[in-house]
């Protein structure tokens, strides 16, 4: 059973409405995945996050609702809009951002490139293993000394008579410790190429990233490359960073409405809150600072949602720029960013308690604010497209 005050909450901070431009699919869609979010993934985060427990059985989950790759047409996929990836993206994080990644990378970063780049064998290979769950798979972009800017990259391929040589390392990558799928970012001949490769290929080596204080339900990891052998049908059709940036496109969609989630369950714990806790002989709702602090947030809340929902409209119907993408990225993840902080303000003590989720939330969204682009990125991305002048 969903909590009835859970969904009272909701309804409460929610004064843009949605809900009649959905479809009558997408609405069934959205609510089992928050009955699936409320039932399943709701009763074990306390204790995946408290001691980092990372389980498989989530992506075979993920694939028994049928919403992995929400955006693809065919291969037991749902063939739906971005507005459905967003708002799914969003129930899994209003529960922990660690999850969403697990469906994000899942999605956006593996799933997504395969249906784009990869030719049909590869498709057929992976797609209905993927979004079944029964497979896990990465994406290796990011290195040691090439971060922000990709273009550095190390990784190198070499073309043989009968394969590529892939060598090279990648570090902080999402699932890559458990991984079974790679999709993976060299340079061949100085250009940008995307590879497709197997766990059980010789030379790869996956070791997890320890002491993490943040989204501490999945996975972070390194990849080492030493010597890989990758047949030449596992390249992807696609040069230059037009590849990888097309996929964090889509990714970084769906961040932008799942950091909306992490918020949209601080505001509720926090309304439920202080509606019944007493100081000075009266509720903290009946403060003038606590409702002035509420409003403050729940306006960030709705203008965040609202943009996030008017991108991925314009990008279902193919009316959009990248520079739309990097706002509502940068703006729903430091708008929940502040939210989260506000609310675990307002709890006091009790913030940083576990009961409360708050201050899991905050610490997440600290990595969820860094990730796919940091906040200062996204705003020269968005400054280039202001002045016209690249400044990085």
């Amino acid at each position: 059973m969903i909590d009835l005050k859970y969904l009272s909450n909701r309804y409460m901070i929610n004064l843009i409405k949605f809900n009649k431009r959905l479809s009558s699919e997408q609405k069934m869609i959205l609510d089992n995945t928050k009955k699936f979010c409320e039932n399943y993934l709701k009763p074990r985060v306390i204790n995946d996050y408290k001691n980092e427990i990372v389980d498989r059985q989530i992506f075979k989950e993920f694939g028994n609702m049928g919403i992995l790759g929400p955006k693809i047409k065919g291969f037991s996929c749902l063939g739906e809009s971005y507005v459905t990836y967003g708002l799914i993206a969003k129930e899994i994080e209003s529960i922990d951002s660690g999850y969403r990644s697990m469906f994000s990378v899942q999605s956006s970063l593996v799933m997504n490139p395969i249906d784009k780049y990869a030719n049909d064998y590869l498709k057929n290979k992976y797609l209905y293993n993927l979004a079944s769950g029964d497979f896990i798979g990465c994406f290796g972009l990011t290195e040691p000394d090439a971060g922000s800017n990709p273009n550095d990259m190390k990784t190198v391929a070499i073309k043989e008579k009968d394969c590529y040589i892939l060598n090279g390392s990648k570090t902080w990558i999402s699932n890559s410790p458990i991984a079974d799928v790679f999709i993976i970012w060299a340079k061949l001949d100085g250009k940008v190429r995307g590879f497709l490769l197997d766990r059980d290929m010789n030379g790869i080596t996956t070791p997890k990233i320890d002491g993490k204080l943040s989204l501490r339900t999945s996975v972070t990891g390194m990849i080492f490359l030493d010597n890989v052998k990758v047949p030449l049908q596992n390249i992807l059709n696609v040069e230059g960073l037009k590849g990888p940036f097309t996929c964090l496109n889509d990714a970084r969609l769906g961040i932008s409405f799942g950091a909306i989630g992490a918020a949209e369950n601080c505001l509720m714990n926090t309304i439920d809150y202080v509606l019944n806790r007493k100081q000075f002989n009266s509720l903290l709702a009946e403060k003038q600072l606590i409702q002035y602090k509420l409003a403050d947030m729940v306006s960030e809340y709705n203008l965040a949602l609202h943009a996030s929902y008017s991108v991925a409209e314009a990008m279902d119907e193919n009316d959009f720029t990248p520079e739309m993408i990097s706002f509502v990225k940068r703006n729903s993840c430091q708008k929940s960013l502040n939210i989260a902080r506000t609310c675990r303000d307002i709890l006091g003590g009790n913030g940083i308690s576990e009961e409360y989720n708050i201050f899991r939330h905050l610490t997440n969204l600290e990595t969820v604010n860094t990730y796919e682009g940091t906040h200062d990125i996204h705003s020269l991305i968005l400054g280039r497209y202001i002045t016209g002048k690249m400044a990085f």
